[in-house]
Protein backbone atom coordinates (compact mmCIF):
# COMPACT_ATOMS: atom_id res chain seq x y z
CA UNK A 1 0.00 0.00 0.00
CA UNK A 2 2.82 2.38 0.85
CA UNK A 3 4.57 1.63 -2.42
CA UNK A 4 1.36 2.35 -4.35
CA UNK A 5 1.00 5.67 -2.53
CA UNK A 6 4.60 6.59 -3.27
CA UNK A 7 3.97 5.79 -6.93
CA UNK A 8 0.96 8.12 -7.06
CA UNK A 9 2.89 10.89 -5.31
CA UNK A 10 5.77 10.51 -7.77
CA UNK A 11 3.38 10.61 -10.72
CA UNK A 12 1.66 13.69 -9.30
CA UNK A 13 4.95 15.58 -8.87
CA UNK A 14 6.31 14.68 -12.31
CA UNK A 15 3.03 15.45 -14.05
CA UNK A 16 2.63 18.77 -12.23
CA UNK A 17 6.11 19.86 -13.32
CA UNK A 18 5.30 18.83 -16.89
CA UNK A 19 2.03 20.78 -16.82
CA UNK A 20 3.77 23.92 -15.60
CA UNK A 21 6.40 23.72 -18.34
CA UNK A 22 5.82 26.06 -21.30
CA UNK A 23 4.51 24.24 -24.34
CA UNK A 24 1.68 24.14 -26.91
CA UNK A 25 -0.93 23.21 -24.27
CA UNK A 26 -0.05 26.14 -22.02
CA UNK A 27 0.21 28.54 -24.95
CA UNK A 28 -3.21 27.51 -26.29
CA UNK A 29 -4.97 28.15 -22.98
CA UNK A 30 -3.24 31.52 -22.54
CA UNK A 31 -4.20 32.58 -26.07
CA UNK A 32 -7.85 31.55 -25.75
CA UNK A 33 -8.23 32.88 -22.21
CA UNK A 34 -6.84 36.28 -23.24
CA UNK A 35 -8.92 36.61 -26.41
CA UNK A 36 -12.08 34.51 -26.15
CA UNK A 37 -15.02 33.96 -23.83
CA UNK A 38 -14.20 32.33 -20.50
CA UNK A 39 -16.28 29.26 -21.37
CA UNK A 40 -14.22 28.74 -24.54
CA UNK A 41 -10.97 28.77 -22.58
CA UNK A 42 -12.39 26.41 -19.95
CA UNK A 43 -13.64 24.11 -22.72
CA UNK A 44 -10.10 24.04 -24.13
CA UNK A 45 -8.80 23.18 -20.64
CA UNK A 46 -11.26 20.29 -20.48
CA UNK A 47 -10.20 19.16 -23.95
CA UNK A 48 -6.56 19.14 -22.91
CA UNK A 49 -7.37 17.15 -19.77
CA UNK A 50 -9.38 14.62 -21.82
CA UNK A 51 -6.52 14.25 -24.32
CA UNK A 52 -3.95 13.81 -21.55
CA UNK A 53 -6.18 11.15 -19.99
CA UNK A 54 -6.37 9.51 -23.40
CA UNK A 55 -2.57 9.37 -23.58
CA UNK A 56 -2.56 7.91 -20.08
CA UNK A 57 -4.97 5.14 -21.02
CA UNK A 58 -3.13 4.41 -24.26
CA UNK A 59 0.13 4.09 -22.33
CA UNK A 60 -1.32 1.95 -19.55
CA UNK A 61 -2.92 -0.43 -22.06
CA UNK A 62 0.23 -0.67 -24.19
CA UNK A 63 -1.33 0.88 -27.30
CA UNK A 64 1.08 3.83 -27.29
CA UNK A 65 4.04 1.45 -27.10
CA UNK A 66 2.70 -0.44 -30.14
CA UNK A 67 2.41 2.84 -32.05
CA UNK A 68 5.90 3.91 -31.00
CA UNK A 69 7.35 0.52 -31.95
CA UNK A 70 5.87 0.66 -35.46
CA UNK A 71 7.92 2.95 -37.73
CA UNK A 72 4.98 3.41 -40.11
CA UNK A 73 2.40 4.17 -37.43
CA UNK A 74 4.67 6.49 -35.48
CA UNK A 75 5.72 8.28 -38.68
CA UNK A 76 2.05 8.85 -39.49
CA UNK A 77 1.40 10.18 -35.98
CA UNK A 78 4.38 12.52 -36.26
CA UNK A 79 3.38 13.85 -39.68
CA UNK A 80 -0.24 14.40 -38.67
CA UNK A 81 0.77 16.04 -35.42
CA UNK A 82 3.38 18.28 -37.04
CA UNK A 83 0.92 19.30 -39.75
CA UNK A 84 -1.76 20.25 -37.24
CA UNK A 85 0.56 22.16 -34.92
CA UNK A 86 2.17 23.90 -37.89
CA UNK A 87 -1.24 24.89 -39.27
CA UNK A 88 -2.27 26.28 -35.87
CA UNK A 89 1.03 28.15 -35.60
CA UNK A 90 0.79 29.74 -39.03
CA UNK A 91 -2.77 30.83 -38.26
CA UNK A 92 -1.66 32.51 -35.03
CA UNK A 93 1.26 34.29 -36.73
CA UNK A 94 -1.00 35.50 -39.53
CA UNK A 95 -3.46 36.83 -36.94
CA UNK A 96 -0.64 38.75 -35.24
CA UNK A 97 0.58 40.25 -38.52
CA UNK A 98 -2.96 41.19 -39.55
CA UNK A 99 -3.51 42.90 -36.20
CA UNK A 100 -0.34 44.94 -36.53
CA UNK A 101 -1.25 45.95 -40.09
CA UNK A 102 -4.71 47.04 -39.04
CA UNK A 103 -4.69 50.81 -38.90
CA UNK A 104 -8.02 51.00 -37.08
CA UNK A 105 -7.53 51.76 -33.41
CA UNK A 106 -9.39 49.69 -30.82
CA UNK A 107 -11.04 51.40 -27.91
CA UNK A 108 -9.59 50.41 -24.52
CA UNK A 109 -13.11 49.54 -23.36
CA UNK A 110 -14.06 47.41 -26.33
CA UNK A 111 -14.38 43.65 -25.98
CA UNK A 112 -12.42 40.92 -27.71
CA UNK A 113 -13.60 39.32 -30.92
CA UNK A 114 -14.83 36.15 -29.20
CA UNK A 115 -14.86 34.18 -32.45
CA UNK A 116 -14.71 30.65 -31.03
CA UNK A 117 -17.43 28.66 -29.29
CA UNK A 118 -17.06 26.07 -26.56
CA UNK A 119 -17.10 23.16 -29.02
CA UNK A 120 -14.26 24.69 -31.03
CA UNK A 121 -12.33 25.39 -27.85
CA UNK A 122 -12.76 21.80 -26.69
CA UNK A 123 -11.69 20.42 -30.07
CA UNK A 124 -8.61 22.63 -30.15
CA UNK A 125 -7.70 21.45 -26.65
CA UNK A 126 -8.08 17.77 -27.53
CA UNK A 127 -6.28 18.08 -30.87
CA UNK A 128 -3.36 20.15 -29.58
CA UNK A 129 -2.40 17.53 -27.00
CA UNK A 130 -3.61 14.31 -28.58
CA UNK A 131 -1.90 15.00 -31.92
CA UNK A 132 1.39 15.96 -30.27
CA UNK A 133 3.76 12.98 -30.60
CA UNK A 134 5.93 14.45 -27.85
CA UNK A 135 3.06 13.90 -25.41
CA UNK A 136 2.76 10.29 -26.54
CA UNK A 137 6.48 9.68 -26.01
CA UNK A 138 6.41 11.46 -22.63
CA UNK A 139 3.68 9.22 -21.25
CA UNK A 140 5.25 6.07 -22.68
CA UNK A 141 8.49 6.97 -20.91
CA UNK A 142 6.74 7.99 -17.69
CA UNK A 143 4.61 4.90 -17.32
CA UNK A 144 7.16 2.39 -18.59
CA UNK A 145 9.47 3.68 -15.86
CA UNK A 146 7.04 3.88 -12.94
CA UNK A 147 4.29 1.37 -13.74
CA UNK A 148 5.58 -2.15 -13.10
CA UNK A 149 3.67 -5.44 -13.41
CA UNK A 150 3.17 -5.37 -9.63
CA UNK A 151 1.05 -2.22 -9.82
CA UNK A 152 -2.59 -3.06 -9.15
CA UNK A 153 -5.55 -2.13 -11.34
CA UNK A 154 -6.90 0.07 -8.57
CA UNK A 155 -3.67 2.06 -8.53
CA UNK A 156 -3.76 2.46 -12.31
CA UNK A 157 -7.33 3.74 -12.10
CA UNK A 158 -6.34 6.11 -9.29
CA UNK A 159 -3.39 7.36 -11.36
CA UNK A 160 -5.64 8.00 -14.36
CA UNK A 161 -8.19 9.93 -12.30
CA UNK A 162 -5.42 11.90 -10.58
CA UNK A 163 -3.78 12.89 -13.85
CA UNK A 164 -7.13 14.01 -15.27
CA UNK A 165 -7.89 16.06 -12.14
CA UNK A 166 -4.45 17.70 -12.06
CA UNK A 167 -4.61 18.55 -15.76
CA UNK A 168 -8.12 19.96 -15.59
CA UNK A 169 -7.36 21.89 -12.41
CA UNK A 170 -4.17 23.48 -13.74
CA UNK A 171 -5.46 24.51 -17.16
CA UNK A 172 -8.84 25.62 -15.78
CA UNK A 173 -7.06 27.83 -13.25
CA UNK A 174 -5.12 29.53 -16.05
CA UNK A 175 -8.30 29.88 -18.11
CA UNK A 176 -10.31 31.37 -15.25
CA UNK A 177 -7.63 33.83 -14.17
CA UNK A 178 -6.69 35.13 -17.61
CA UNK A 179 -10.27 35.26 -18.92
CA UNK A 180 -11.38 37.67 -16.20
CA UNK A 181 -12.64 40.86 -17.93
CA UNK A 182 -10.13 43.10 -16.14
CA UNK A 183 -7.28 40.74 -17.04
CA UNK A 184 -8.44 40.58 -20.66
CA UNK A 185 -8.44 44.35 -20.89
CA UNK A 186 -4.89 44.47 -19.54
CA UNK A 187 -3.78 41.83 -22.03
CA UNK A 188 -5.60 43.37 -25.01
CA UNK A 189 -2.59 45.40 -26.13
CA UNK A 190 -0.46 42.26 -25.94
CA UNK A 191 -2.82 40.29 -28.20
CA UNK A 192 -0.56 40.47 -31.30
CA UNK A 193 2.47 39.47 -29.23
CA UNK A 194 0.57 36.57 -27.62
CA UNK A 195 -0.53 35.37 -31.07
CA UNK A 196 2.99 35.73 -32.43
CA UNK A 197 4.67 33.89 -29.55
CA UNK A 198 2.02 31.16 -29.60
CA UNK A 199 2.37 30.77 -33.35
CA UNK A 200 6.15 30.62 -33.27
CA UNK A 201 6.05 28.06 -30.46
CA UNK A 202 3.63 25.85 -32.39
CA UNK A 203 5.72 26.15 -35.55
CA UNK A 204 8.92 25.37 -33.62
CA UNK A 205 7.41 22.24 -32.04
CA UNK A 206 6.02 21.18 -35.43
CA UNK A 207 9.47 21.64 -36.96
CA UNK A 208 11.16 19.57 -34.25
CA UNK A 209 8.58 16.80 -34.72
CA UNK A 210 9.00 16.88 -38.51
CA UNK A 211 12.79 16.77 -38.28
CA UNK A 212 12.53 13.83 -35.89
CA UNK A 213 10.23 12.01 -38.28
CA UNK A 214 12.52 12.57 -41.28
CA UNK A 215 15.59 11.53 -39.30
CA UNK A 216 14.19 8.09 -38.50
Amino acid sequence: MELQLQLLVSLAIIHTVALASPGPDFALVVKLAAQEHRRTAVAAALGLAVAITGHTLLSLTGVSLIIKSSPTLFMAVQLIGASYLGWMGIGAVRAAVAHWRDEQKISPTSTQGHGLGTTQGFIQGVSTNLLNPKALVFFITLFSTLITPEVTLATKVAATVMIFALSLGWFSLIALVLSHPKMQLKMKRATPLINLMTGLLFIFVAGVILLGALAR
